[in-house]
């Protein structure tokens, strides 16, 4: 693998990181609201403009915009991403509590699609035109159409209210009772994993239609090499690589998904101090959050580019 590929890769990541960063942070001073009048807000009362004005002095929003966005980045050179408006705690210690929760939540949802999805896809692909490969497409683009808001409510009604074998929500770390943990992250795991299960068995499925079809499989066969060899050795090697590449894409975009799985599910992850802070423009606290995001999704997606070119080493030579 070529170092200046890889140089190359980590350069582009960190300009579309600071792209975000900027483009966010000039786009929260643009929304209507002052953070401080929000702040002093009391049941729908109009605070003194005085206060109002003291309170801006104190956050530092009376500066000029570009005096605060130099601010902003001279914080992140020194991994700083300043104090939340509302409750003066630092953003980065905000972060990195519920950041794990997060990603285990995501982790949780990656490993129970692939588990579903990527088996589902290669039996589909087998057994072309069957009743197995008919009924999964069947549910595979249902899945895809139904929203993850609506999945998680229904989870909810089915499993907590109805049947009640699963709690409806809530967090208990796993330390503290391992058995609840997994309980409490089974159903938002299946929310959160649902569209990407459908789309690993739909690309896995034609991947390996694809990979059936080519020559080299035939001439396997041709040389006397058994069923499970060809599988294994001619089929999925080749047919595996774009699925590879389609779950790095949809496993960033599940880093979206889980502000509504984790809202449905009380589940105390990055999507709680993000939906409280845009509210009130709390701009340091959602610039934190959405920069933390963006950096994951360009990591995992940087992450895929690897395992891509380590099983196509053309990749690097484009």
């Amino acid at each position: 693998m070529s170092l200046v590929w890889l140089a190359h890769r980590l350069a582009i990541a960190l300009v579309l990181a600071w792209l975000v960063a900027t483009i966010v942070f000039l786009a929260l001073h643009m929304v209507p609201g002052d953070p401080a009048e929000l702040l002093l807000s009391t049941g729908g009362i109009s605070p003194d403009p005085a206060s109002v004005a003291e309170l801006r002095e104190k956050l530092g929003l009376e500066r000029p915009i570009l005096v605060q966005y130099g601010s902003f980045l001279a914080g992140l050179l020194r991994a700083d991403l300043g104090n939340s408006l509302v409750d003066d705690y630092p953003v980065l210690s905000e972060i990195a509590l519920r950041l794990p929760r997060t990603l285990e939540l995501i982790f949780a949802g990656t490993l129970l699609a692939i588990a579903v999805g990527v088996p589902a896809g290669i039996y589909a692909a087998l057994h072309r035109g069957g009743r197995f490969d008919r009924i999964a497409s069947g549910i595979t683009a249902l899945l895809l159409a139904v929203p993850v808001f609506v999945v998680g409510t229904l989870l909810v009604l089915l499993f907590a209210q109805t049947l009640r074998l699963m709690p409806a929500g809530g967090f208990v770390a796993l330390t503290e009772n391992p058995t609840l943990h997994l309980k409490l992250l089974t159903l938002p795991a299946i929310a959160i994993g649902k569209g990407l299960a459908a789309v690993l068995f739909r690309m896995t499925r034609a991947s390996m239609l694809d990979a059936l079809a080519n020559d080299y499989v035939r001439t396997a066969r041709a040389k006397g090499l058994g069923p499970a060899r060809v599988l294994i050795v001619h089929v999925l090697r080749n047919a595996l690589n774009p699925v590879v590449t389609v779950l790095g894409l949809h496993m960033g975009t599940l880093l979206g998904g889980t502000v509504l799985v984790e809202y449905v599910f009380n589940w105390p992850g990055l999507s709680t101090p993000l939906l409280r802070s845009v509210e009130a423009r709390d701009y340091p606290m959602v610039v934190g959050i959405v920069l933390t995001i963006s950096v994951l999704f360009l990591l995992i997606n940087l992450i895929v580019e690897l395992i891509h070119a380590a099983l196509d080493p053309r990749v690097t030579a484009r």
